[in-house]
């Protein structure tokens, strides 16, 4: 299956594959999307014809450059050095690609990206403020992630303390739809600048607009570059024929999903691993639903070719000088894996994976029988979350679980008891089924440290039981694999993480910036109780651990004492 962006399929009898393609083009579905046809999908154009707008975002994005890129000259000799990016999923995860594999240019401003309710992470970059002049994009498509808004309060009440109030919005940037709430609040505190982008570019489909380039520009990233490669991809993807990559990997991916292999398992480059993360969010929020779903594996250690049951595809997306694809996958071709391989010639290039990807994801959601566009499910854990805050509100508490193993600050939440916590997860993780998964959520500190332990923890749970993992840390993984998680049809199993934080961190009330009546500690714990209770009512087997006051410590212990 060779053809534009080398897409090559190994493993398999290609002819499946062929097949596949050939109906996509006799029933015109390139043609059919570029025409925003919602049939493609469903008879109802329902969150449909008003979520096409990134099909040709990277042509009409040129005409923002000069802004972004003004902008960012702006900042640099006012000598801005930092920013910091208050968003979530679509919000963020793009910008965290482009900053960790573009880096930045120099005299530009180094990016972080703020994605986590958890206080120690928030507390350091509070900390972090006082040496160095930094700048906040607050990135929100709706204007109401309450993520996003906390904490938007939360610098903005630090940064008058700093800077003054007459001079405070001066600092804030917000990227949003028209007509978003933030629109008002970007007004009323006298905001540096103002983005809207396109409305009819729902969140995930977003990293080729103001969302993604905005952030790339402030560290200097080449945006022309990036969207050239973004438009070479659009036009690939516009024709109907068997040529285009879209209609080659979206048939691919929708084709061996509905044949069980529906573990799409990533193999990237060093250098564009961060990209994993985007694809994450992507195709888990975009397929998870109706009983149905690809599950993304990004991050996960490569092992033999015998670790892996037959529910895996194998995607290797490489840097062209980093040569051949390596021997590991040549052994996973031999035995029967399907192995599909891709290169890219140029950093820059990646403005073209992403365009690629989000075609190919909206075909595979025509091969698979769903929107791609909705995420029916995401709702759920979050008016959990806000129940449990509104009852903390009234009570000063949370809902208290009865813990099934204690040792000291160390908890264990579940439905049976053991010996140990290794021994509890090892029978909990035995119940995963043949062709199921299992998920690590990390309502934790997403500093080296944690990243390590939990990266000892993935490769432990995968050597032992042979199951495709994902490890997503809390709120973040709501907005990105939450959905698939509970539309899927039941497929998974759910290890939850807690810990206590060294300090805790106010959020500001709406109101008075001056008052707060509930903590990031307490967002933090309702999001996850709230997440667990949405996945119990679906049947999903849910446990969760809280590691205490030394997180990384009782990570590591309980990684070696599983059975």
């Amino acid at each position: 299956m060779e053809g534009n962006h080398a897409i090559r399929l190994q493993g398999v009898d290609t002819t499946v594959a062929a097949e596949v393609v050939d109906r996509l083009v006799r029933d015109r579905v390139a043609e059919r999307i570029w025409e925003r046809d919602h049939r493609v999908w469903k008879p109802g154009p329902e969150e449909i014809v008003n979520r096409l707008g990134w099909l040709d975002s990277p042509a009409r994005m040129g005409d923002g450059v000069a802004e972004m890129e003004g902008l960012a000259g702006e900042l640099r000799r006012e000598g801005f050095t930092h920013a910091l990016l208050l968003g979530m999923g679509g919000s963020s995860l793009a910008p965290e690609v482009l900053r960790k594999t573009l880096g930045v240019a120099p005299g530009f401003l180094d990016l972080t990206v703020v994605d986590s309710t958890d206080p120690d992470f928030i507390n350091y970059q509070r900390k972090t403020l006082a040496s160095r002049k930094t700048c906040f994009i607050v990135s929100t498509k709706s204007g109401t992630t309450v993520e996003t808004l906390s904490l938007f309060r939360y610098f903005f009440r630090e940064t008058v303390r700093d800077a003054g109030e007459a001079s405070a919005g001066r600092r804030f940037i917000a990227v949003t739809d028209p007509r978003s709430p933030l629109v008002d609040l970007a007004e009323k505190h006298r905001f540096r600048a103002l983005f809207l982008n396109d409305p009819e570019i729902g969140g995930r489909f977003a990293a080729l607009s103001f969302f993604g380039l905005l952030p790339a520009a402030l560290g200097g990233s080449d945006l022309r570059g990036l969207l050239d490669s973004g438009i070479t991809a659009m036009d690939a993807c516009r024709g109907g024929g068997r040529e285009n990559p879209a209609l080659v990997l979206g048939g691919l991916l929708g084709a061996f999903a509905l044949a069980g292999k529906d573990k799409a398992t990533f193999v990237l480059s060093p250098e564009i691993a961060p990209f994993g993360a985007w694809l994450e969010q992507l195709i888990a929020e975009s397929t998870g639903k109706e009983g149905r779903g690809i599950l993304p594996v990004a991050g996960e250690p490569l092992g033999p070719p015998d670790a892996y049951g037959r529910d895996r595809l194998f995607i290797a997306i490489r840097l062209k000088w980093e040569g051949a694809y390596g021997p590991a996958l040549t052994r996973l071709a031999a035995r029967g894996h399907p192995v599909v391989s891709m290169e890219i010639g140029d950093l820059r290039q990646l403005g073209g994976q992403f365009y690629l990807w989000e075609m190919a994801t909206a075909v595979a959601g025509h091969i698979l029988g769903i929107n791609p566009f909705d995420q029916p499910d995401v709702e759920t854990a979050k008016k959990r979350a806000r129940a449990m805050v509104a009852r903390y509100l009234e009570t000063r508490t949370l809902p208290v679980e009865a813990p099934v193993f204690e040792e000291g600050s160390l908890r264990v939440y579940g439905e049976r008891g053991g010996a140990s916590p290794g021994e509890i997860l090892t029978s909990f993780f035995e119940k995963t089924e043949e062709d199921g998964y299992i998920a690590v959520q990390a309502y934790l500190d997403p500093c080296g440290e944690t990243e390590r332990a939990l990266g000892g923890l993935r490769k432990r749970v995968f050597e032992r039981f042979g199951k495709a993992t994902s490890v997503g840390y809390g709120p973040r993984y709501l907005h990105s694999t939450g959905q698939l998680f509970k539309g899927d049809g039941g497929k998974g199993v759910f290890l939850q993480l807690t810990a206590d934080a060294a300090e805790e961190a106010a959020i500001p009330d709406e109101d008075d910036l001056n008052r707060s009546s509930v903590t990031f500690g307490v967002l933090k714990a309702a999001q996850a109780l709230g997440d667990r209770e949405a996945l119990r009512d679906l049947g999903r087997p849910v446990l969760s651990i809280h590691l205490g006051k030394h997180p990384v410590e009782s990570l590591e212990r309980i990684t070696g004492d599983i059975l």
